[in-house]
């Protein structure tokens, strides 16, 4: 029996090519009469026949032994359908430079998808995923195809083989993964490859695709496996249709690392499983991965369709770096143009809409895409007017804003809210202070109201010229109204009150602050900083040990170095001591001037202002928190050489406990971090790098090896209760019945060695996979216990956050989105097993 690699099909289809007469025929077959069908199965046993793969190898009457080539089959409901090649022609092979079959028609619009006001309108949507899948069957047809050689059961000589076989393609399916394995390892001394890969598609054509995929991982485990490409890319590409990304991905990286290309249906499905749950972090990023290397390794053309849905995909994403979309946006338009393909309106919205975005606006570039949309016929939406309106409104040309706005007029859409903002910003680059107030009061008429960003913009721009009456009139206003956030605001009052010497002003400022928002180090440092101004020393110190204590401010370089002069410049040596000895530890750079009055003062003393040491050495503490980190997924990128290396801290903008994690592991490891990641207290971007550092070789050599996370195999040794508990606050969280979830990446022998660890500490736990993650469960007693051991050791802010309890507090939103459920079965798990079982 020959099986291909191609893809599977929803409809029959007739193609021809349009250099040669010659088609491909299709056929519709039932599988009862095929069945039934003496010249097509020869089989005295009902159970041989219907454990039949579909794709039955038709023989020919004269010779019952003679292969014959199908190419192409699906299986709906009770039929499957061939694509016979005609006995007197070859039928021509369609490559990714067929024209034929180029699509050149505008996609569906995506519909129930919202974005922010700043982003691209929905009601000229564009590249929908769903289209992008139906596209695989066009991607399918264009392709050389792959197959590979399944025998049936009749044919195989041994009697005893084909009974085996037939049991097994019974019992396999109804097995969960560790059983399937072990009963696999029972039947090592008869199976071959050919046994295994008749198992793993028989799963296929029943559509057990997963089952499928741990029959081929075990069989890749064996010593006479040999890599079998048709094999790899039908399998990937049957896990990829079903979303399953990440099995799909082992399967193509399989491909990779034998040296092949995957074929070009296993990029487009694998690159649209992961848009279609861009719900899980990281997918974007790994769409744009394999789209790239469809594109480079492979040299491959892909469909239109999959062009516009990752486009789509990038400038739709929330947060994120804006210049990487940006670089990202213009090699997918660099593609769609050079592949002849048309350019949809969208993509030029999109795109000038990202350049509009970037902190350093490129206009020439931007200027360049209108008249290419002239070019193409395209009138210029609301959305493009939108954004030429943020790119002018940057540089400050009122002129170009006015006119832009004038344009925005004459479209009689409506104006966005947005547009005020952007205008009122580029009046305030030009010092037109009044215009910016009376766009303002505009937009209250205009949208019934000002918004948030509306509130900040104008109260941003008042008090800089110090409009204090006014200000505070607008910021009573904003408090009135309800909306949220106010933080930034009251910074820039704080700043202004400072500036004008209005402490008591101030003072009353940072109280209501504290009262209707979150905790900010900046606004504590104006406050400190005012305090150390007025001489009040025995205040700022309160203040100074309350944000020391709290995880979630924390002391930064500048509020030790003003703490520090208003100590030295009043002669309190003492406490000044204790601030030197502080910024020591933390390895904080103290400001020059500071620096000569330390040199005398401690040299009174015979001591010498240590500058911070050239050679750098992570603490114990530090040191434990890494590796708390590292399990919970912490990431370590290495040189080539690999004799350089650098971590990279990355957190979740939708946690609350990494909202906490972020500001304090930004202070623990500052003297550490790359001289770009110095940002300033309360814009600390959910993504910053440590210096490159052959101290991190360590670290990269047990937890990166090669590249991936592993777990070490002395990782019993370096699992302290200060580990564990940074662990689970990164990459950890409570469910509401008040167990303890941990994720963990890595190998099943690596998760077993930190299973044991916990029972060695009397922890039991239970543990579940899901794709590559594990998920360790502690339970009732056991998470009681865990909780007493870290403890200590958790931040302050995060302790009632993730205490476990029996009743439900305010849990994650990541948490409800896993709900990993350890006492029953899911359809996303591929097992759930006590640990001293599975173990």
């Amino acid at each position: 029996m020959i099986v291909t690699g191609a893809c599977d099909f929803s409809s029959s289809l007739s193609i021809a090519s349009s250099s040669s007469s010659s088609t491909v025929s299709v056929t519709t077959f039932n599988i009862s009469s095929l069945s039934s069908n003496p010249n097509i199965i020869n089989s005295s046993s009902t159970l041989f026949r219907s454990l039949s793969f579909s794709l039955i190898r038709h023989r020919s009457s004269y010779s019952r032994r003679s292969l014959r080539r199908l190419s192409i089959h699906t299986v709906h409901g009770n039929k499957t359908q061939f694509f016979s090649h005609s006995s007197t022609r070859t039928p021509p092979l369609f490559t990714a430079n067929s024209t034929a079959h180029r699509s050149g028609t505008f996609v569906e619009h995506l519909t129930g998808i919202t974005e922010s006001e700043e982003g691209i309108s929905e009601a000229n949507g564009f590249g929908d995923v769903e289209s992008a899948r139906n596209d695989i069957r066009n991607v399918a047809t264009r392709r050389v195809e792959t197959e590979f050689e399944v025998r049936e059961l009749e044919e195989l000589p041994e009697e005893w083989r084909r009974s085996k076989l037939a049991w097994l393609c019974k019992e396999v399916p109804t097995h969960k993964a560790v059983t399937l394995v072990r009963l696999l390892n029972a039947q090592k001394k008869w199976v071959r490859q050919e046994d295994a890969t008749y198992i793993s598609v028989h799963c296929m054509r029943i559509r057990e695709n997963e089952t499928g995929f741990r029959v081929y991982r075990w069989m890749t485990q064996q010593n006479w496996y040999r890599f079998d490409f048709g094999l790899a890319t039908k399998l990937a590409e049957y896990l990829g249709k079903e979303r399953k990304f990440t099995k799909c991905r082992e399967v193509f990286d399989d491909v990779l690392n034998q040296g092949r290309v995957p074929s070009e249906s296993t990029f487009h499905i694998l690159v649209v499983a992961y848009l279609s749950s861009l719900s899980v972090e990281g997918c974007l990023e790994e769409a744009c991965s394999v789209y790239n290397r469809m594109i480079q390794l492979g040299g491959y053309k892909p469909r239109l369709s999959l062009h516009n849905s990752l486009f789509r995909a990038l400038v739709s994403k929330q947060g994120g770096i804006l210049n990487d979309q940006l670089k990202q946006a213009e090699f997918i338009f660099h593609n769609v143009v050079t592949t002849g393909l048309e350019v949809q309106k969208d993509i030029y919205s999109g795109l000038i809409w990202l350049h509009s975005c970037q902190d350093e606006v490129d206009i020439d570039r931007i200027n360049s895409l209108r008249e290419e949309m002239k070019k193409a016929g395209f009138q210029e939406s609301k959305e493009v007017v939108v954004s030429l309106l943020r790119a002018y409104a940057k540089e400050g040309g009122v002129e170009e804003v006015e006119r832009t706005w004038l344009e925005l007029l004459d479209l009689d859409y409506g104006i966005a809210s947005q547009a005020f903002v952007y205008k009122i910003e580029a009046y305030s680059k030009v010092g037109d202070f009044a215009k910016a107030m009376e766009i303002f009061r505009e937009m209250e008429k205009h949208i019934g109201g000002a918004t948030v960003s509306g509130y900040h913009k104008i109260i941003e721009v008042l008090c800089k010229v110090q409009q204090v009456e006014l200000v505070e009139t607008l910021m009573k206003e904003f408090e009135e109204s309800g909306k949220k956030p106010l933080l930034p605001s009251f910074i820039e009052i704080a700043k202004m009150y400072f500036d004008l010497g209005l402490d008591e002003k101030l003072e009353m400022a940072f109280v209501e602050c504290l009262e209707k928002c979150q905790p900010s180090q900046t606004i504590y440092n104006i406050y400190l900083d005012s305090l150390v101004k007025i001489g009040n020393l025995e205040k700022a110190g309160d203040v100074f040990n309350e944000m020391k204590n709290n995880g979630t401010i924390n002391v930064s370089a500048r509020s030790c170095n003003s703490l520090l002069k208003g100590y030295l410049d009043s002669g309190k040596q003492v406490q000044a001591e204790r601030i030197y000895d502080l910024m020591r530890m933390k390895k904080y750079e103290i400001e020059p001037p500071l620096m000569e009055k330390l040199d005398y003062i401690l040299s009174l003393k015979k001591k010498e202002v240590k500058k911070r040491p050239l050679s750098m050495k992570l603490s114990k503490e530090q040191r434990e928190v890494l590796v708390g980190l590292l399990l919970g997924g912490l990431q370590i990128e290495s040189d080539k050489e690999k004799k350089s290396h650098m971590i990279k801290f990355e957190f979740r903008e939708n946690s609350q406990a990494h909202l906490v994690l972020k500001q304090q592991l930004h202070d623990q490891f500052r003297e550490w971090l790359h001289p770009l990641s110095d940002f300033q207290e309360d814009i600390i971007p959910f993504e910053f790098y440590s210096v490159p550092h052959s101290y991190f070789g360590f670290y990269a050599e047990h937890f990166w090896p090669k590249g991936q996370p592993e777990i070490p195999k002395l990782i019993h040794r370096w699992l302290s209760p200060h580990s564990l508990a940074y662990w689970y606050m990164y990459s950890g969280f409570k469910t509401s019945s008040g167990d303890i979830i941990l994720r963990l990446k890595g190998s099943l022998e690596g998760v077993e060695k930190v299973v044991k660890a916990l029972r060695a500490k009397s922890m039991d736990c239970r543990v579940k996979k899901k794709g590559k993650v594990f998920w360790i469960g502690l339970q009732g007693t056991n998470s009681a216990l865990f909780w007493k051991l870290i403890e200590p050791h958790v931040l302050e802010d995060l302790k009632e956050h993730l205490k476990p309890a029996s009743e439900s507090l305010d849990n994650d939103k990541e948490a409800e989105e896993q709900s990993i459920n350890f006492d029953s079965n899911s359809d996303h798990s591929d097992d759930c097993v006590n640990s001293e079982a599975h173990f």
